[in-house]
């Protein structure tokens, strides 16, 4: 290998190393909602957001839809203000047609719009610190 060839090689590799990691805050496809509270608050049927999926999905298994949410409840205890995560807008289908809810696609809302809207149901709501970091 020439010398020039070399530099240009080695040039690339470290252009390559010096992009920036994504913030984990920011991957992924993410929806903000504000939607009921439902069940009963026991053990057997926990107090969680409508679109909570029951369960996520296992390591190590296929991944479709909903992969995380995180939520807050409301200063009145009644709604939650949600965070979910997929790796695909389809998975939102539902939630997104849902008039019933507020929702907001991230990225595509500002972020003083998100939280006029929630600040409604929680006066201390700062986008900036609510949010589901995924690996």
């Amino acid at each position: 290998m020439s010398g020039r060839s070399l530099v240009l090689v080695l040039g690339l590799v470290a252009a390559l190393y010096g992009q920036r990691r994504v913030d984990p805050r920011y991957t992924y496809v993410r929806v903000i909602t504000v939607e009921p509270l439902h069940g009963s608050g026991t053990a057997a049927d926990p107090k969680r957001p409508e679109y909570a999926p029951a369960a996520l999905v296992a390591p190590g298994q296929p991944v479709s839809g909903i992969i995380g949410y995180v939520h807050v409840t409301s200063t009145d205890g009644k709604y939650s203000i949600t965070e979910y995560v997929a790796r695909d807008i389809s998975a939102f289908k539902t939630i997104l047609s849902d008039k019933s809810i507020t929702s907001f696609v991230k990225g595509q809302a500002t972020k003083a719009s998100i939280e006029a809207a929630i600040r409604k149901f929680r006066k201390d709501f700062d986008l900036d610190k609510f949010g589901l970091v995924m690996p």
